[in-house]
């Protein structure tokens, strides 16, 4: 058989109830379909006008009129655009996936740009297939000399077209519902639905009943408009009321004037906001219309902390506003909505090949019509484009924060404990992101303070004279392993500064107290996100270790002499295994200059974090010891309560007094089990009863 070469053809009675079906996934979206195709047609015919090839009667207003018809069970949208001729209608309707758009685009493109042609593929008007059994179309073409045109289709592969009966340049679309879809034929579900889609639009979009009562509104006479349509005149006269002047006298006083007003057919009011606020250079918008704003998309009436203002003409066109809102950490979802337009038409929510992820936390509007749409324009094709876009919000972000934190420290610092969470994230999720705000990000310490990493780095390094001390015996020690032959061929590690940071102020009250006793400084990190964010701060600072509170005892709170505790750390060591019936219980004994601290545990960081990750992970049949996850009880040698229980052995009372000197270090480390509360309370009471005898 000879080879042959063909082309591959589609069969219209296979794909077109697919398209029905299956072009869109949520099927309200027609109405954006449907009212774009519109806002298109006047755009191309706007262009038109001022390329001189088309001039708009005295007193034309572009609009689109949606007419629901709940008896009828009709929508119509109706555009005052260019229209379409038969042979139009027949090239751009019957062929699917032909664009207007496209060939418009083609045709001008030497004579005007791009901006606000939203047609892409051609395929919108088939979206009211999903919703209608019949579809009319009513069209006169804005050219010299054009005949109306109706078609119609019942959603098979026939339609018929002929002469049709429109006035006006412009396209009408009837859609007859199905009997799935008359919710879209009630007035509220379509507002809902337009407001949803196309609040945004270039072109003023007015919604009506069909057949509704005529409703009325009264205005003061100097405020009619040309095209108000007057119902009666009313003139008011002037108020008066009987008054006690000054001197007691009663007088009558005017107090309202006559007004002359008129009763006028009630205005329409557009759904769209036609010229919205991040179409409009950053100079020219005030605080109290970004804050409107953010009220109005989100409804959300707690003031946003503050925003950020895209607006960006080259290499791409992006324009948008992201808000930092105010959130109760405790008791609300940090989850944030970041709205996507396309050229003012509304795309989708949250579209994460768009938004930095970490920036979904936050609430905004990004218009991109530079965006690579699939069919539906709800998601975005593979496109290398989109990455830029994404890395341009991450780095407009991060230099608005910076700047922040160098030019209004102040008002960064207000804003941090709100903030903090979004940025940690980004940090985490965002290399380039984490790199220019390394150095911005803020450490509020235990007395309120804010702090950079730097300062407290510096705030905790050792002071010259003791570095200089350890230095020298570290010299000393490296000559006396040369003499005897031994060679260090180890790479030394990198000195770290230690970092103490709390979890819990009321839990960890007790090291805190310790800590400024001698002068000893630590961070707050009490958030969620604040255990792997120190995580990647050491990856990044190979000079830096962060340390819980109560993951050692400090050098600075102790006394210098724990060899002198070894015999005293045995004997309590087999007391408290013993009374407390635990073997595997480790104990130390160290002198601590606070003589009123009893006791206190300590779990190493490594051990403490390996817990948490094996909580994280729901790793709970695991033995935290296997990682060296025991709790070490400290006791102070300096304290009177552990020196009567050195004193008196193993007795009665001594036995009472270990007990409770353990549940008093437990529970400055971490909450009691029911079981161990039920004991220590009941144990507190004995106590108070001896001293009460």
């Amino acid at each position: 058989m000879a080879n042959k070469r063909g082309n591959l053809s589609i069969n219209s009675d296979n794909i077109f109830p697919i398209i029905k079906k299956w072009l869109y996934s949520d099927h309200d979206i027609f109405f954006r379909e449907m009212i774009s195709n519109g806002c298109d047609a006047i755009t191309k015919l706007k262009k038109l006008e001022v390329m001189g090839e088309y001039t708009f009667p005295e007193g034309h207003k572009n609009r689109i009129e949606v007419i629901v018809n709940p008896e009828e069970k009709t929508l119509k949208f109706i555009d005052t655009g260019l229209g379409m001729t038969a042979d139009e209608v027949e090239e751009y309707i019957t062929q699917i996936a032909f664009s207007g758009a496209t060939e418009f685009l083609e045709k001008y493109k030497d004579k005007t740009n791009e901006d606000q042609i939203i047609g892409h593929f051609g395929l919108g008007f088939y979206s009211a297939f999903m919703v209608a059994d019949e579809v009319h179309i009513d069209t006169l073409s804005y050219k010299e000399d054009s005949v109306p045109v109706h078609w119609e289709c019942d959603g098979g592969t026939e339609y018929e077209i002929g002469e049709g009966s429109r006035t006006e340049v412009g396209t009408e679309i009837t859609l007859f519902l199905n009997e799935d879809a008359l919710e879209f034929a009630n007035e509220y579900r379509a507002r809902e639905i337009i407001e949803k889609y196309c609040s945004f639009m270039p072109v003023e979009i007015f919604l009506s009943k069909a057949n509704a009562e005529q409703e009325y509104e009264t205005i003061d006479e100097a405020d009619l408009k040309e095209d108000d349509v007057i119902v009666e005149h009313i003139h008011e006269e002037a108020k008066t009321e009987e008054k006690e002047n000054e001197n007691g006298e009663k007088e009558i006083v005017e107090v309202s004037p006559a007004q002359d007003k008129v009763k006028i057919n009630k205005r329409p009011v557009s759904l769209s906001d036609t010229h919205p606020l991040w179409t409009k250079h950053p100079n020219d918008c005030t605080d109290e219309e970004y804050k409107e704003f953010y009220r109005k998309v989100f409804m959300d009436y707690k003031e946003p902390l503050f925003w950020i203002h895209l607006n960006m003409d080259y290499p791409f066109n992006l324009k948008g506003i992201l808000y930092f809102p105010k959130i109760n950490m405790e008791y609300e979802s940090i989850e944030g909505t970041i709205k996507l337009y396309n050229n003012q038409v509304f795309i989708a929510d949250n579209i994460k090949e768009v938004i930095p992820e970490f920036l979904m936390l936050l609430k905004g509007v990004i218009d991109c019509p530079d965006l690579p749409l699939n069919v539906s324009r709800s998601a975005l094709q593979n496109d290398g484009f989109v990455k830029k876009i994404s890395e341009y919000i991450s780095k407009k972000v991060a230099d608005k924060l910076s700047g922040m934190c160098k030019t209004d420290r102040e008002n960064y610092e207000k804003y941090w404990d709100d903030i903090s969470p979004f940025i940690k994230f980004g940090c985490l999720k965002d290399t380039k992101f984490s790199e220019r705000m390394m150095d911005y990000i803020l450490y509020k310490n235990i007395d309120g303070k804010y702090l950079t990493l730097e300062d407290c780095i510096k705030a905790n390094e050792k002071p010259e004279e003791v570095k200089e001390a350890e230095e020298t015996v570290v010299e000393e020690t490296k000559e006396e392993t040369a003499e005897d032959g031994k060679k260090d061929e180890e790479e030394k590690e990198p000195e770290k500064t230690n970092i103490y940071y709390v979890t819990d102020e009321v839990q960890q009250s007790q090291y805190i107290n310790m800590f400024r006793e001698e002068g000893q400084d630590a961070v707050i990190m009490k958030h969620n996100i604040d255990s792997p964010f120190i995580s990647h701060v050491e990856q990044i600072k190979e000079n830096v270790r962060f340390l819980r509170i109560d993951a050692d005892i400090n050098d600075s709170v102790k006394e210098d002499d724990a060899a002198a505790l070894e015999e005293e750390t045995k004997t309590l060591s087999e007391l408290f295994k013993k009374v407390l019936n635990k073997e595997n219980l480790t104990v130390k004994v160290e002198k601590l200059k606070n003589e009123n601290v009893s006791s206190m545990m300590t779990v190493s960081e490594e051990s403490r974090r390996m817990q948490e990750m094996m909580k994280m992970y729901n790793m709970y049949g695991m033995d935290p010891s296997m990682f060296g996850g025991q709790e070490t009880l400290i006791l102070n040698a300096n304290n009177k309560l552990v020196q009567y229980v050195l004193d008196n052995g193993d007795t009665d009372n001594t036995k009472v007094i270990c007990e409770q000197l353990y549940d008093l270090a437990v529970l400055s480390h971490r909450q009691l089990t029911p079981e161990e509360m039920t004991k220590f309370v009941a144990r507190s009471n004995d106590i108070m009863m001896m001293l009460a005898k």
